[in-house]
């Protein structure tokens, strides 16, 4: 049975953090992650994520103030970038979360960019550091607009426990084949997520056939559902079981 991680970043957005992780595992989730989870003490997410034993995957660094994408990017912004990884990384250690995705931000600076990175794989060596490209359509500006730019960082840096984040989404939009882009790839990834292209909805439509492309990707841990539900979650899970078997 193939794997899948409820991103609580879209889905089960109306519950409290702790419940949401619940509901996932009820729904038959094998893992989560989440966007933001820093209003929920990581004490209350680490006793639900053992009592229903899912694990957390990722969760995000802080974005910053209203519509920015995160700072560890942003030349003039290094102090306030440092100190989100270092609460990300302390809260993912706190809750049991393997993986911390620094988001880069808008109309950023590589090599601003790279010493954020520097400073978030050295503090946390037994932690993935993710990044991940985010298409233009959706957020004009961000540092990384392709998945190329972003195996370029994590190439040039050289840290093992720096990986690409790659949303089949982002690919979709704006990429052209998820497949080949996925392959070309494949070493620098830590984490696959996935949504209907070009909507973003639920994965059983769209341009990109996640029947037929799931079982050619050499994946092995879960994927992250990240899609918006466009209503009660609990209806919008009939994809679940078909994608499970396929």
């Amino acid at each position: 049975m193939r794997a899948f991680s409820a991103n609580l970043g879209f889905l089960w957005t109306e519950l409290p953090l702790q419940d949401a992780i619940r509901a996932a595992a009820d729904a038959g989730f094998r893992a989560v992650e989440c966007h933001w989870p820093y209003d929920t003490p990581p004490d209350t997410v680490a006793r639900a994520l053992a009592e229903t034993g899912l694990p957390m995957l990722s969760l995000n660094t802080r974005p910053g103030g209203s519509g920015e994408f995160g700072l560890a990017a942003l030349k003039g912004r290094e102090d306030e970038a440092r100190a989100a990884i270092d609460e990300a990384i302390a809260y993912a250690r706190a809750t049991g979360t393997s993986a911390v995705h620094v988001m880069a931000g808008k109309d950023g600076d590589e090599e601003t960019f790279r010493a954020s990175l520097t400073h978030a794989c050295n503090a946390a060596p037994d932690l993935t550091i993710l990044i991940e490209a985010l298409n233009p359509h959706d957020v004009p500006g961000y540092h990384l607009n392709s998945q190329e730019k972003a195996a370029q960082t994590c190439t040039a840096l050289g840290f093992p426990n720096l990986k690409l984040m790659v949303d089949c989404y982002h690919v979709g939009r704006t990429e052209g084949d998820v497949l080949a882009t996925y392959q070309r790839h494949r070493p620098l990834i830590g984490h696959v997520q996935l949504a209907a292209v070009p909507d973003r909805g639920a994965p059983d439509h769209g341009t990109v056939d996640y029947a037929t492309l799931l079982p050619k990707l050499d994946w092995p841990g879960p994927f992250g559902a990240e899609y918006r539900s466009n209503g009660p979650t609990d209806a919008s899970l009939s994809w679940l079981p078909a994608l499970s078997r396929c």
